[in-house]
């Protein structure tokens, strides 16, 4: 069994988490524990760390699940469909147990653009999952992806909670969810999943805003999720001349804009925590992008560790 349960401690109380990414430069690696350190003081429950297709970058997932581990937390690794063997997925994941990683999220992975199937043995996490508990037992707890929008490549969001509770079915301990910036979405889906009988724990994934191109390119590029009029609004203020995605901007008070919108944006990420909490969700999974001292911010000010 898997030394801590998390999903058994998200009923007991609220959990706070982070996402991290394997840096690609050696300087980003030597940064990275700094950063972990920094995120532990507020002492996380766990710390997830993202993984290449096919394993492309397992090695340094796996030196920066060792770096979390040796500041004191949980690590959860990300793990893919994609490119990956049945005997691929033993070996890599009995590494992982070998070296005291026993929490995974059990993903298919983006597919590779113009890409028809994964190029390995598993077209869907329902089918991970089923395979991760059939070799591994309760060894390996296992967190699934949950999209409250519904996932791009589902046909219904009906489709999709029908396939999230077959990823319980299937073994699946608790839920991770995808980005989603529309509360009143959300709800629907808490109550959709609930009378399907989905009954795993919910650990509600949010990016902070922080800037005005990156939160474009996560809602239309990888989630296709709807950002909410507020959100808009707040982006139309401090639009940024002629767009947020220019090198080069003719707009003179930029510098300014992007200062004054990020803290607008720190702003809504504590609303947006703010209802998640209300809700009675169990966990908040704040995706860190390998930076501390805006995160510390928002939970500094959200209040998640200290109005308790």
């Amino acid at each position: 069994m898997a030394k801590v349960k998390l999903a058994e401690r998200m009923k007991a109380k609220q959990l706070l988490s982070f996402e991290l990414f394997p840096p690609k430069t050696d300087k980003g690696m030597e940064n990275l524990p700094g950063t972990i350190e920094h995120l532990c003081e507020f002492k996380p429950e766990y710390i997830s760390c993202t993984y290449g297709a096919g394993g492309t970058n397992v090695g340094k997932n796996m030196d920066v699940c060792k770096m979390i581990q040796n500041a004191g937390t949980i690590p959860v690794t990300h793990f893919t469909c994609i490119g990956n063997t049945r005997e691929g997925i033993k070996d890599q994941l009995q590494n992982y147990l070998d070296n005291g990683v026993d929490h995974m999220l059990a993903l298919r992975g983006d597919l590779p653009f113009g890409g028809t199937g994964t190029g390995g043995d598993f077209k869907y996490a329902t089918d991970l999952v089923a395979f991760v508990r059939k070799e591994f037992g309760d060894k390996i707890e296992i967190a699934v992806a949950g999209s409250p929008e519904g996932h791009i490549a589902c046909r219904s969001l009906e489709a999709d909670i029908a396939v999230l509770k077959q990823k319980q079915d299937n073994g699946a301990d608790y839920i991770m969810t995808q980005l989603c910036w529309d509360m009143e979405q959300f709800k629907r889906w808490l109550d959709a999943i609930r009378t399907a009988g989905v009954t795993m724990p919910i650990d509600v994934g949010i990016m902070p805003i922080l800037d005005q191109a990156a939160t474009i390119n996560m809602a239309l590029s990888r989630n296709a999720c709807v950002m909410p009029r507020k959100l808009c609004e707040l982006i139309s203020r401090y639009w940024i001349f002629p767009n947020p995605f220019d090198k080069e901007p003719f707009d003179a008070a930029a510098d300014q804009k992007k200062a004054d919108f990020k803290k607008a944006g720190i702003e809504y990420t504590i609303k947006q925590i703010d209802e998640y909490r209300a809700l009675g969700i169990n966990g908040i999974h704040l995706y860190a992008l390998n930076k501390w001292k805006d995160v510390t911010d928002i939970i500094n000010e959200s209040g998640i560790r200290t109005l308790v």
